[in-house]
């Protein structure tokens, strides 16, 4: 049991077509749920950190409570940074006790993401933490990162492979579609997989990632607003389209979204049938439950990395 790299955990993905599931945590009862239902799936995790999370609950506290949780349950977990917006965070996340980082350097003009993103695996490597990149550009919110449909870009093959090549990034994040928060797709859903399959082509042995990969699960959009919510059209990506991302190169899958819509629901739920309440174990407990009951759904429906550990 141990903090580990994302290296061994993406070979054997990237060998047996699953996908290892990438989830991000702001508190106690999240890391909770889902390392209960990583463990009782027998998979591989990791365990992620945004930029709002890191504001929102001091790092310290966080990387406390994930090493708490491989001592409670004898998991490998990866902690990583999502997003990392520059060198020096990522510099700081290394040095802090992460095992993966992300340099989002997508933002940038192609030579200067490579640039940037070379500065950061040099250092993560000589300390032996692996470095995730992103090329190209997801539409969408979530935390810090904010862009536009109109500035959204697809990925192009030829220079994912340049990047990699050129940066010696371990795992890259590609944009083939999806995007982040609840509202994913305007109309009908799309995944270009004729593109992912042209990226996984000109870079067979480099993991891939899929970030606003959240399915929007219907059942937790209906109970929120059921429960005074006010989430209407929200939409994600079918889950039948992640498990097809799976079979050409995609390893981790980044997963946020369907987090806040089961612990939100379930909370909006307590709250509505039992308005007498303010314990915070009395909401917050249903909700660490339903965050575990979600999280062993992805494992083995859409993820397929049951017994994969």
């Amino acid at each position: 049991m141990a903090l580990v790299t994302t290296k061994e955990m993406f070979k054997k993905a990237l060998t047996e077509d699953y996908a290892v599931g990438a989830f991000n945590v702001n508190n106690m009862e999240i890391i909770q749920g889902i390392v209960e239902a990583a463990q009782e799936e027998s998979a591989p995790l990791i365990l992620q950190v945004s930029a709002g999370a890191r504001k929102y609950a001091n790092p310290t506290y966080l990387v406390k409570l994930v090493e708490a949780a491989i001592i409670d349950t004898g998991l490998d977990i990866v902690l990583h940074l999502d997003h990392g917006a520059d060198f020096d965070i990522c510099k700081k996340c290394v040095d802090d006790g992460f095992t993966s980082v992300m340099i989002d350097g997508s933002k940038h003009p192609f030579e200067e993401n490579i640039k940037l993103t070379k500065q950061v695996v040099e250092y993560a490597h000589s300390k032996g933490v692996s470095v995730e990149a992103e090329l190209g550009k997801l539409a969408g919110v979530e935390d810090d990162v904010k862009v536009s449909a109109r500035n959204a870009t697809f990925t192009v093959p030829e220079e994912a492979a340049e990047f990699v090549e050129k940066t010696g990034v371990d795992s890259l994040a590609i944009a083939i579609g999806t995007s982040h928060g609840a509202y994913k797709f305007k109309g009908e859903p799309y995944l270009d997989f004729e593109r992912l399959k042209e990226i996984h082509k000109l870079i067979p042995d480099t993991p891939l990632v899929l970030h606003g990969a959240s399915t929007v699960l219907p059942e937790f959009v209906s109970k929120c607003n059921e429960y005074g919510g006010n989430i209407p059209g929200a939409q994600g990506v079918p889950e039948d389209m992640i498990k097809t991302a799976t079979k050409y190169g995609i390893c981790k899958v980044n997963i946020d979204t369907d987090l806040r819509l089961a612990m939100t629901a379930e909370i909006r739920k307590h709250f509505a049938e039992h308005p007498e309440d303010f314990d915070p174990r009395k909401y917050l407990g249903p909700a660490r439950d339903a965050i575990k009951g979600m999280v062993q759904h992805k494992i083995k429906n859409v993820l397929n990395a049951s017994n994969k550990k």
